[in-house]
């Protein structure tokens, strides 16, 4: 079956939406190629409550969080991961609240940069960002009426996690699943093979709503991560196809594989080509004479 994308959404700016019972789902202003119509977060619980994912600096998006919370007190505050748009309000919502602020951790790139390589992400990276408490892989935090487990799924970057709402088949996959497009896999902030990995794990945990950081909810989690690891598997064989009809850079691959895709969207479409690459070089599917991320001529291995 085609991988079917939603772009049905309506953003609701400035208010709290409920999509779960005891979870709002607030949407800051800040649409762009990338983001959609802008990043969700997600308020949890009834007194005592929950945030996950806080989103970009954005004053009137922090007025919009501090008006759905209503003066009750907030326990935790949840980021998935080091991007702009998702993890920076936390210190301002901590001075709020004095809620403790989790995370797998500090942004890092799930490599390190090769010498003469520009990690071309810089600008998005949420480095100031240090974490109250790391959670590691299966963490349970219990607050006033909920529970949440971090299921950590690195990929879109190396410190992604998702959350589930401890039995309720409710998971939040921030930016690893989401209903209207597809995730992004740049490196060096992520692995292709980390990302593959990370969806086999989604989909054996066989949750029925998923939540995510951006757009509307995935209400058919299985088969829907089924669609999207075919949609990865079409995508590596169309780039070993131009591979083996000639092409040789990043850049020829781009043009004809993402011909009918915004050109505004053609680097972070090299960047998921870099990634699929690294994969199948480290593979043995495809070798190259120079450096992948910089210089690399690609040619398939016999």
């Amino acid at each position: 079956m085609a991988l079917k994308f939603d772009t049905s959404f309506d953003p609701a700016y400035g208010q709290g939406v409920t999509v779960a019972p005891d979870v709002l789902r607030i949407t800051a202003k800040n649409p762009s190629p990338f983001t959609f119509h802008g990043t969700n977060s997600y308020v949890i619980g009834r007194d005592t409550l929950a945030v996950i994912d806080p989103g970009p600096d954005d004053e009137a998006h922090l007025q919009t969080l501090l008006n759905v919370i209503a003066n009750r007190p907030v326990s935790h505050i949840f980021v998935s991961h080091t991007h702009r748009d998702h993890s920076p309000l936390a210190a301002r919502l901590k001075a709020h609240t004095g809620a403790a602020v989790l995370a797998e951790g500090p942004h890092r790139p799930a490599r390190p940069l090769r010498i003469g390589e520009i990690n071309p992400l810089d600008a998005s990276a949420d480095t100031a960002f240090l974490p109250d408490v790391a959670l590691p892989d299966d963490a349970l935090v219990e607050g006033d009426g909920w529970a949440i487990r971090t299921v950590l799924t690195p990929g879109h970057t190396a410190n992604h996690a998702a959350f589930a709402l401890e039995n309720t088949g409710i998971v939040f996959p921030a930016d690893h699943v989401m209903a209207w497009a597809t995730s992004i896999v740049a490196p060096p902030d992520g692995a292709m093979a980390d990302y593959m990995a990370s969806l086999d794990k989604l989909i054996a945990r066989g949750d029925r709503l998923l939540l995510p950081g951006h757009g509307g909810p995935v209400n058919t989690p299985r088969s829907f991560m089924r669609g999207l690891k075919t949609h990865r598997k079409m995508r590596e064989r169309a780039i070993l196809e131009r591979i083996r009809s000639g092409d040789r850079t990043i850049q020829d691959m781009v043009k004809a594989i993402y011909r009918d895709t915004d050109p505004r969207l053609h680097g972070a479409a090299g960047l998921s080509v870099l990634a699929h690459l690294e994969d199948l070089v480290a593979r043995g599917l495809v070798s190259t004479d120079g450096d992948p991320a910089i210089d690399g001529v690609f040619v398939p291995v016999a």
